[in-house]
């Protein structure tokens, strides 16, 4: 097989799928995502049947327990991405929508519309799940996707983008709007980052290393977040029974995911009171891990000692990092130098150093007197979404609908000529 004919070959179908969904009713894309659901539920024998043979290889291959299970489609599972689907398509729909209208001097009318993108490729890795969630985002959005996991689900993969392309089929619209790069061979991910012009944006979800070789070499525009290093200050304004509820929240409640806290920062004041009692506690939850600044294990001398590299580490499990910083300048001094730009929270009392947190910290989200676990795009009220990004353009934070839309110009005239 020619990898290089094959990817343009597939990218040229997603991009005339792409022309027709943009033309689709939201009546019409509903129906899809509702036919998908269905059809997902019909075939879970399927599924589960193809699943397996992943699991198998993977078991085969030494995969960690860990990646065996985000590997694995059960019946549970299952019913999560038929419901995933079915609540995007209760979801409003963005494309169309005027943002804004305004009236020149010469009686133009000038405004703004919300769009699709176009195709949009998805890049990950492990759980078949995105798979669905991915294509139901995109195709509510009206973009087509172009889908690209890793080889240790291609199996899964595979059935999943039968049942979601035949639900495609039966509501009336191109099968192109999902299509999947079927093949193991990673050179397909080269040859599509090559593609611009026929794709118009790329979205890795996986590790970093991931992210950054799909960043280096990507000719078209990636929305990206490399790892999320996320802080917790704990100011001299706060309530400690508060803070220690948040801090034991943002670090243990799912220590895996990207907006989990990874680094506490404590204000020097409240840090003799406050560190004994939060690091007695989180200890009891199980982090086993905790590394300290000079002044932290002054305070709590048991902690082990923390390294400059510490601060730049996304933990992914029950760790962290402490450091106590003299006034909130310097926590935010340490956030600009060490923060990944996703997530920070602040706990205070006080309105007015709150709102100077929230206006010179700059990071996707900027919390106050909650936990760092919120920055989602369901907890935001978003429906669902597609990612997080930590840059700056053309989106920032959680992705929902909106952000995998673009906007376009519309002007409406009476034969108005520029003189």
């Amino acid at each position: 097989m020619d990898i290089k004919q094959f990817v343009y070959d597939k990218a040229v179908e997603a991009k005339k799928g792409a022309r027709e969904l943009g033309r689709a009713s939201s009546q019409d894309k509903n129906k899809a995502l509702l036919k998908m659901a269905a059809l997902i539920r019909e075939r879970a024998e399927t599924l589960k049947t193809e699943n397996d043979k992943d699991i198998v290889a993977a078991k085969e291959k030494g995969l960690t327990p860990a990646m065996v299970d985000r590997l694995l489609l059960n019946d549970e599972r299952i019913e999560e991405m038929a419901l995933g689907l079915e609540q995007v398509a209760a979801l409003p729909d963005p494309v169309g929508e005027v943002t804004g209208m305004w009236e020149r001097p010469n009686k133009l009318k000038v405004g703004r519309m919300r769009v699709p993108i176009g195709v949009i490729s998805i890049i990950y890795e492990s759980r078949p799940n995105v798979t669905a969630d991915a294509t139901a985002l995109c195709l509510k959005a009206g973009n087509a996707v172009l889908l690209k996991g890793g080889s240790e689900a291609i199996n899964s993969n595979r059935a999943i983008v039968d049942i979601l392309r035949a639900a495609i089929s039966e509501a009336g619209l191109h099968e192109g709007a999902v299509t999947f790069l079927d093949t193991p061979d990673r050179q397909a991910v080269q040859e599509m980052l090559k593609l611009e012009g026929i794709v118009d944006l790329v979205i890795p979800r996986g590790g970093e290393g991931l992210i950054r070789a799909v960043s280096e070499n990507s000719r078209i525009p990636v929305l990206k977040h490399y790892k999320g290093v996320c802080h917790v200050f704990v100011d001299r304004a706060a309530d400690m029974d508060m803070a220690e509820s948040v801090v034991i929240n943002a670090k243990v409640q799912r220590p895996g995911t990207c907006n989990a806290m990874e680094t506490l920062l404590v204000d020097g004041p409240v840090a003799g009171e406050f560190l004994p009692r939060v690091i007695s506690k989180l200890r009891a939850e199980g982090v086993t891990t905790i590394k300290g600044c000079a002044k932290s294990r002054q305070i709590v001398p048991d902690m082990e000692e923390a390294l400059d590299a510490d601060y730049h580490n996304e933990y992914l499990e029950l760790a962290m990092s402490v450091k106590v910083v003299s006034d909130m300048q310097d926590a935010m001094d340490h956030i600009d130098t060490y923060s990944s730009a996703h997530t920070e929270s602040i706990i205070t009392r006080d309105y007015a150093r709150a709102m100077r947190f929230v206006r010179e910290v700059d990071s996707s989200s900027v919390m106050v007197n909650a936990s760092t676990r919120f920055a989602d795009g369901f907890q935001y009220g978003l429906g669902a979404e597609i990612g997080i990004a930590t840059d700056k353009l053309h989106a920032r934070g959680p992705m929902g609908l909106t952000e995998l839309t673009c906007q376009k110009f519309i002007v409406f005239g009476n034969g108005q000529v520029r003189s």
